[in-house]
Order: structure tokens, then C-alpha cells, then sequence
């Protein structure tokens, strides 16, 4: 699997400055596919660190792109009632036809989080539960979206998408999936009215997620990809071969699960700017340090040689698509530096 590297787009960093405006996220999905990044990505949180919503963001670009994927990293899945989020990815599945998929999340453990579910009206005790059955759900209704369609219908009921889709033995969905989802939050029926997406079985879904023993089943078993953002290329290989292994376990193929790797990344010849910056970073967006910040999360900050070294460990850890994150208040003064002299280094 040739190596892939995609780019976050910076909805969050300009809302930080107070600038929700589309137009500069927009220019930055132009430069980075003209720049040759294979994918674009974008977050979610409307309360807890709030930014333009993720689906919308990726219609737009979709609109003012042709070939770069389009991804979130990660969409909050379970904020949004799971029937109107299978017919709002499904939607967006048509405004890019086989260039999205999703790396969904149950939300970061932290207080601002815990509100943010309460304000959806989302038990936050049951975010991971919530989220896997989603899943479930999403994929039996592309299933059974728009078989009551006929001919119409374009025939997308049927299949299973590319790639070793369908998530593994509890995925939920198949040919012909019933129209009705019977589970333990949910009970749904007339799944079958749903407009189908433009991917037969619809996009690719990946749990972002660390590289705990229930993330890693949890990949295993029913997920098309894994997106952490684990601190160190040692921690992350270790996991990767346990994922693999419970994977094989689970009688999925050897490519059903596509390592992903979220990373951020300061880029500046000079070290000291390059942390003081990630430093400064860091604390609009988590109000913590890169000290307490890096314990948890993939940073890297120096010179573009530097930041490549690093990356490339994870690379020889086994990940085979890179999400860089440009830990900076205005990453587009960095784009084309990570993709000129980081990218390919990589």
C-alpha cells in the first residue's frame, strides 16, 4: 500500500483568531491538492473547541476540488441522530463520489467535551457504545437506502464497497440488509427509504481513536481504518500488530484495515520559533502545554528534515496514511513547506 499523506484543513485554527469565514478554508483545499496532498481533513465540535461543521465544510470543497480525498478527523458522530447522520453522509457521498471517508470519534475525555454532549442531549457515558452502534446503523441503511427506488435507484442497494468494506463479523449491514435496525440505543424501520450513497455501502469509516485494548478491538472487529494519534512510532507499531492479529482473528482480509496516522506537525529552520510557536498553538487550542499535550498526542517541531525524520518512523511503524495537523495559528504560511520538503522526505 503506497504511502499517503493528507493535510487538516484549518477550520478550528481560524476560529481561534475569530474568523469563520469559508473562503480561507477554501483556498487551503485548492493549494493542498495543487500541492499533491492525497487527502484533506477537518474536525468537529460545535461547542466544546466550535469551528465551521465538518459536512459542510467538505461539500464545499468538494465543490472547488476533483481529486483530493475528502475526510473528517475526526466527525463526533453520535452528537447528530443516527438516521439523519446516515442521510447527511450519504448526501455528501454524491457531492464527491468515491472520494470520502470518515474517521468518526467519541469524543476527547475532557470537561469541555462532557458539556458539549450534554448540550446535544447525548449521554457522554455512553459515547463509545453510542458510536459503534451508529456504525452499525449507518451502514445497514446504505444497505437498504433506495431500494424502494426501482431502476432509479441506480443499483446502489446492492455491493459492498472497495477495499474490504462492511467492517467485519457485527458490521451490520450486507446485500440486501433488512430495512429494519433493531439495537441496543436505537430502533429504526423504513431504512429503506433513505436515499442511498453514491459509494455502494457507502464511504469508508475509521475509528479515531488511541491505542487502548478496546480502541484496538474495536478497530478490529468492525472499522475500515484506524486513525490515532499516538506519542511515539514504538507504541504505534505494537498496536498495529495487535490490531492485525485480532483482525485476522476476526476472519477480515489482510487490507481490510487501512493505518492511519494523525500527527502535528511545527515546521521552522529555527528550533526554538518552532516550539515556541506549537507552544503557542497549543494553549489556544487545549489551554495546556505541549509538555502535558505531548503525553497523549504526536507532536514534532524543527526544521522540515526534522519533522520528516519523525514521520517517517511512523511510516516504518506500519502507518500508511498520514493526517498532518500544522500545529500554528496560520498554517498556511507552512503548507507549502511541509509539501515541497516534508512530503516527499517522507
Amino acid at each position: 500500500m503506497r504511502t499517503q499523506i493528507g493535510v487538516l484543513l484549518p477550520t478550528r485554527e481560524l476560529a481561534m483568531t475569530g474568523c469563520y469565514d469559508l473562503a480561507p478554508v477554501l483556498d487551503f483545499a485548492r493549494q493542498a491538492e495543487a500541492a499533491g496532498f492525497d487527502s484533506v481533513w477537518t474536525g468537529d465540535s460545535p461547542l466544546a473547541r466550535p469551528r465551521l461543521d465538518p459536512l459542510v465544510v467538505l461539500s464545499a470543497v468538494a465543490a472547488v476540488t476533483t481529486e483530493v480525498t475528502l475526510g473528517t478527523a475526526a466527525l463526533t458522530a453520535t452528537l447528530r441522530p443516527p438516521v439523519l447522520g446516515a442521510a447527511m453522509v450519504a448526501s455528501l457521498d454524491h457531492a464527491a463520489p468515491g472520494r470520502l471517508q470518515l474517521a468518526l470519534g467519541s469524543g476527547f475525555p475532557i470537561p469541555d467535551t462532557q458539556r458539549e454532549f450534554a448540550a446535544c442531549g447525548v449521554p457522554f457515558s455512553e459515547r463509545v457504545g453510542r458510536l459503534d452502534e451508529t456504525v452499525r446503523l449507518w451502514r445497514r441503511a446504505w444497505q437498504a437506502g433506495g431500494q424502494q427506488g426501482g431502476a432509479d435507484a441506480g443499483g446502489q442497494q446492492g455491493g459492498v464497497g472497495a477495499g474490504g468494506r462492511q467492517g467485519g463479523a457485527d458490521a451490520g449491514g450486507g446485500a440486501g440488509a433488512p430495512a429494519r435496525f433493531e439495537g441496543r440505543y436505537w430502533s429504526v424501520e423504513d431504512l429503506d427509504r433513505l436515499a442511498p450513497p453514491a459509494t455502494p455501502g457507502g464511504p469508508p469509516l475509521w475509528l479515531a481513536a488511541s491505542d487502548a485494548p478496546g480502541a484496538v478491538e474495536r478497530t478490529a472487529r468492525l472499522y475500515d481504518g484506524w486513525l490515532p494519534f499516538v506519542p511515539t512510532p514504538e507504541a504505534y507499531a505494537a498496536a498495529w500488530r495487535e490490531i492485525q492479529r485480532r483482525a485476522a482473528a476476526h476472519g477480515r482480509p489482510a487490507d481490510a484495515i487501512v493505518p492511519g496516522m494523525y500527527a502535528t506537525v511545527t515546521v521552522n529552520p529555527d528550533r526554538d520559533r518552532a516550539e515556541a510557536e506549537l507552544e503557542e498553538y497549543l494553549q489556544h487550542y487545549y489551554g495546556r502545554p505541549l509538555a502535558v499535550m505531548s503525553t497523549v498526542q504526536a507532536y514534532c517541531y524543527g526544521t522540515a528534515e526534522e519533522c520528516a525524520a519523525w514521520l517517517s518512523r511512523y511510516v516504518q511503524a506500519g502507518a500508511r496514511h498520514l493526517v498532518v495537523r500544522i500545529g500554528s495559528l496560520d498554517p498556511a504560511t507552512q503548507l507549502k513547506t511541509v509539501a515541497e520538503e516534508v512530503c516527499p522526505a517522507v
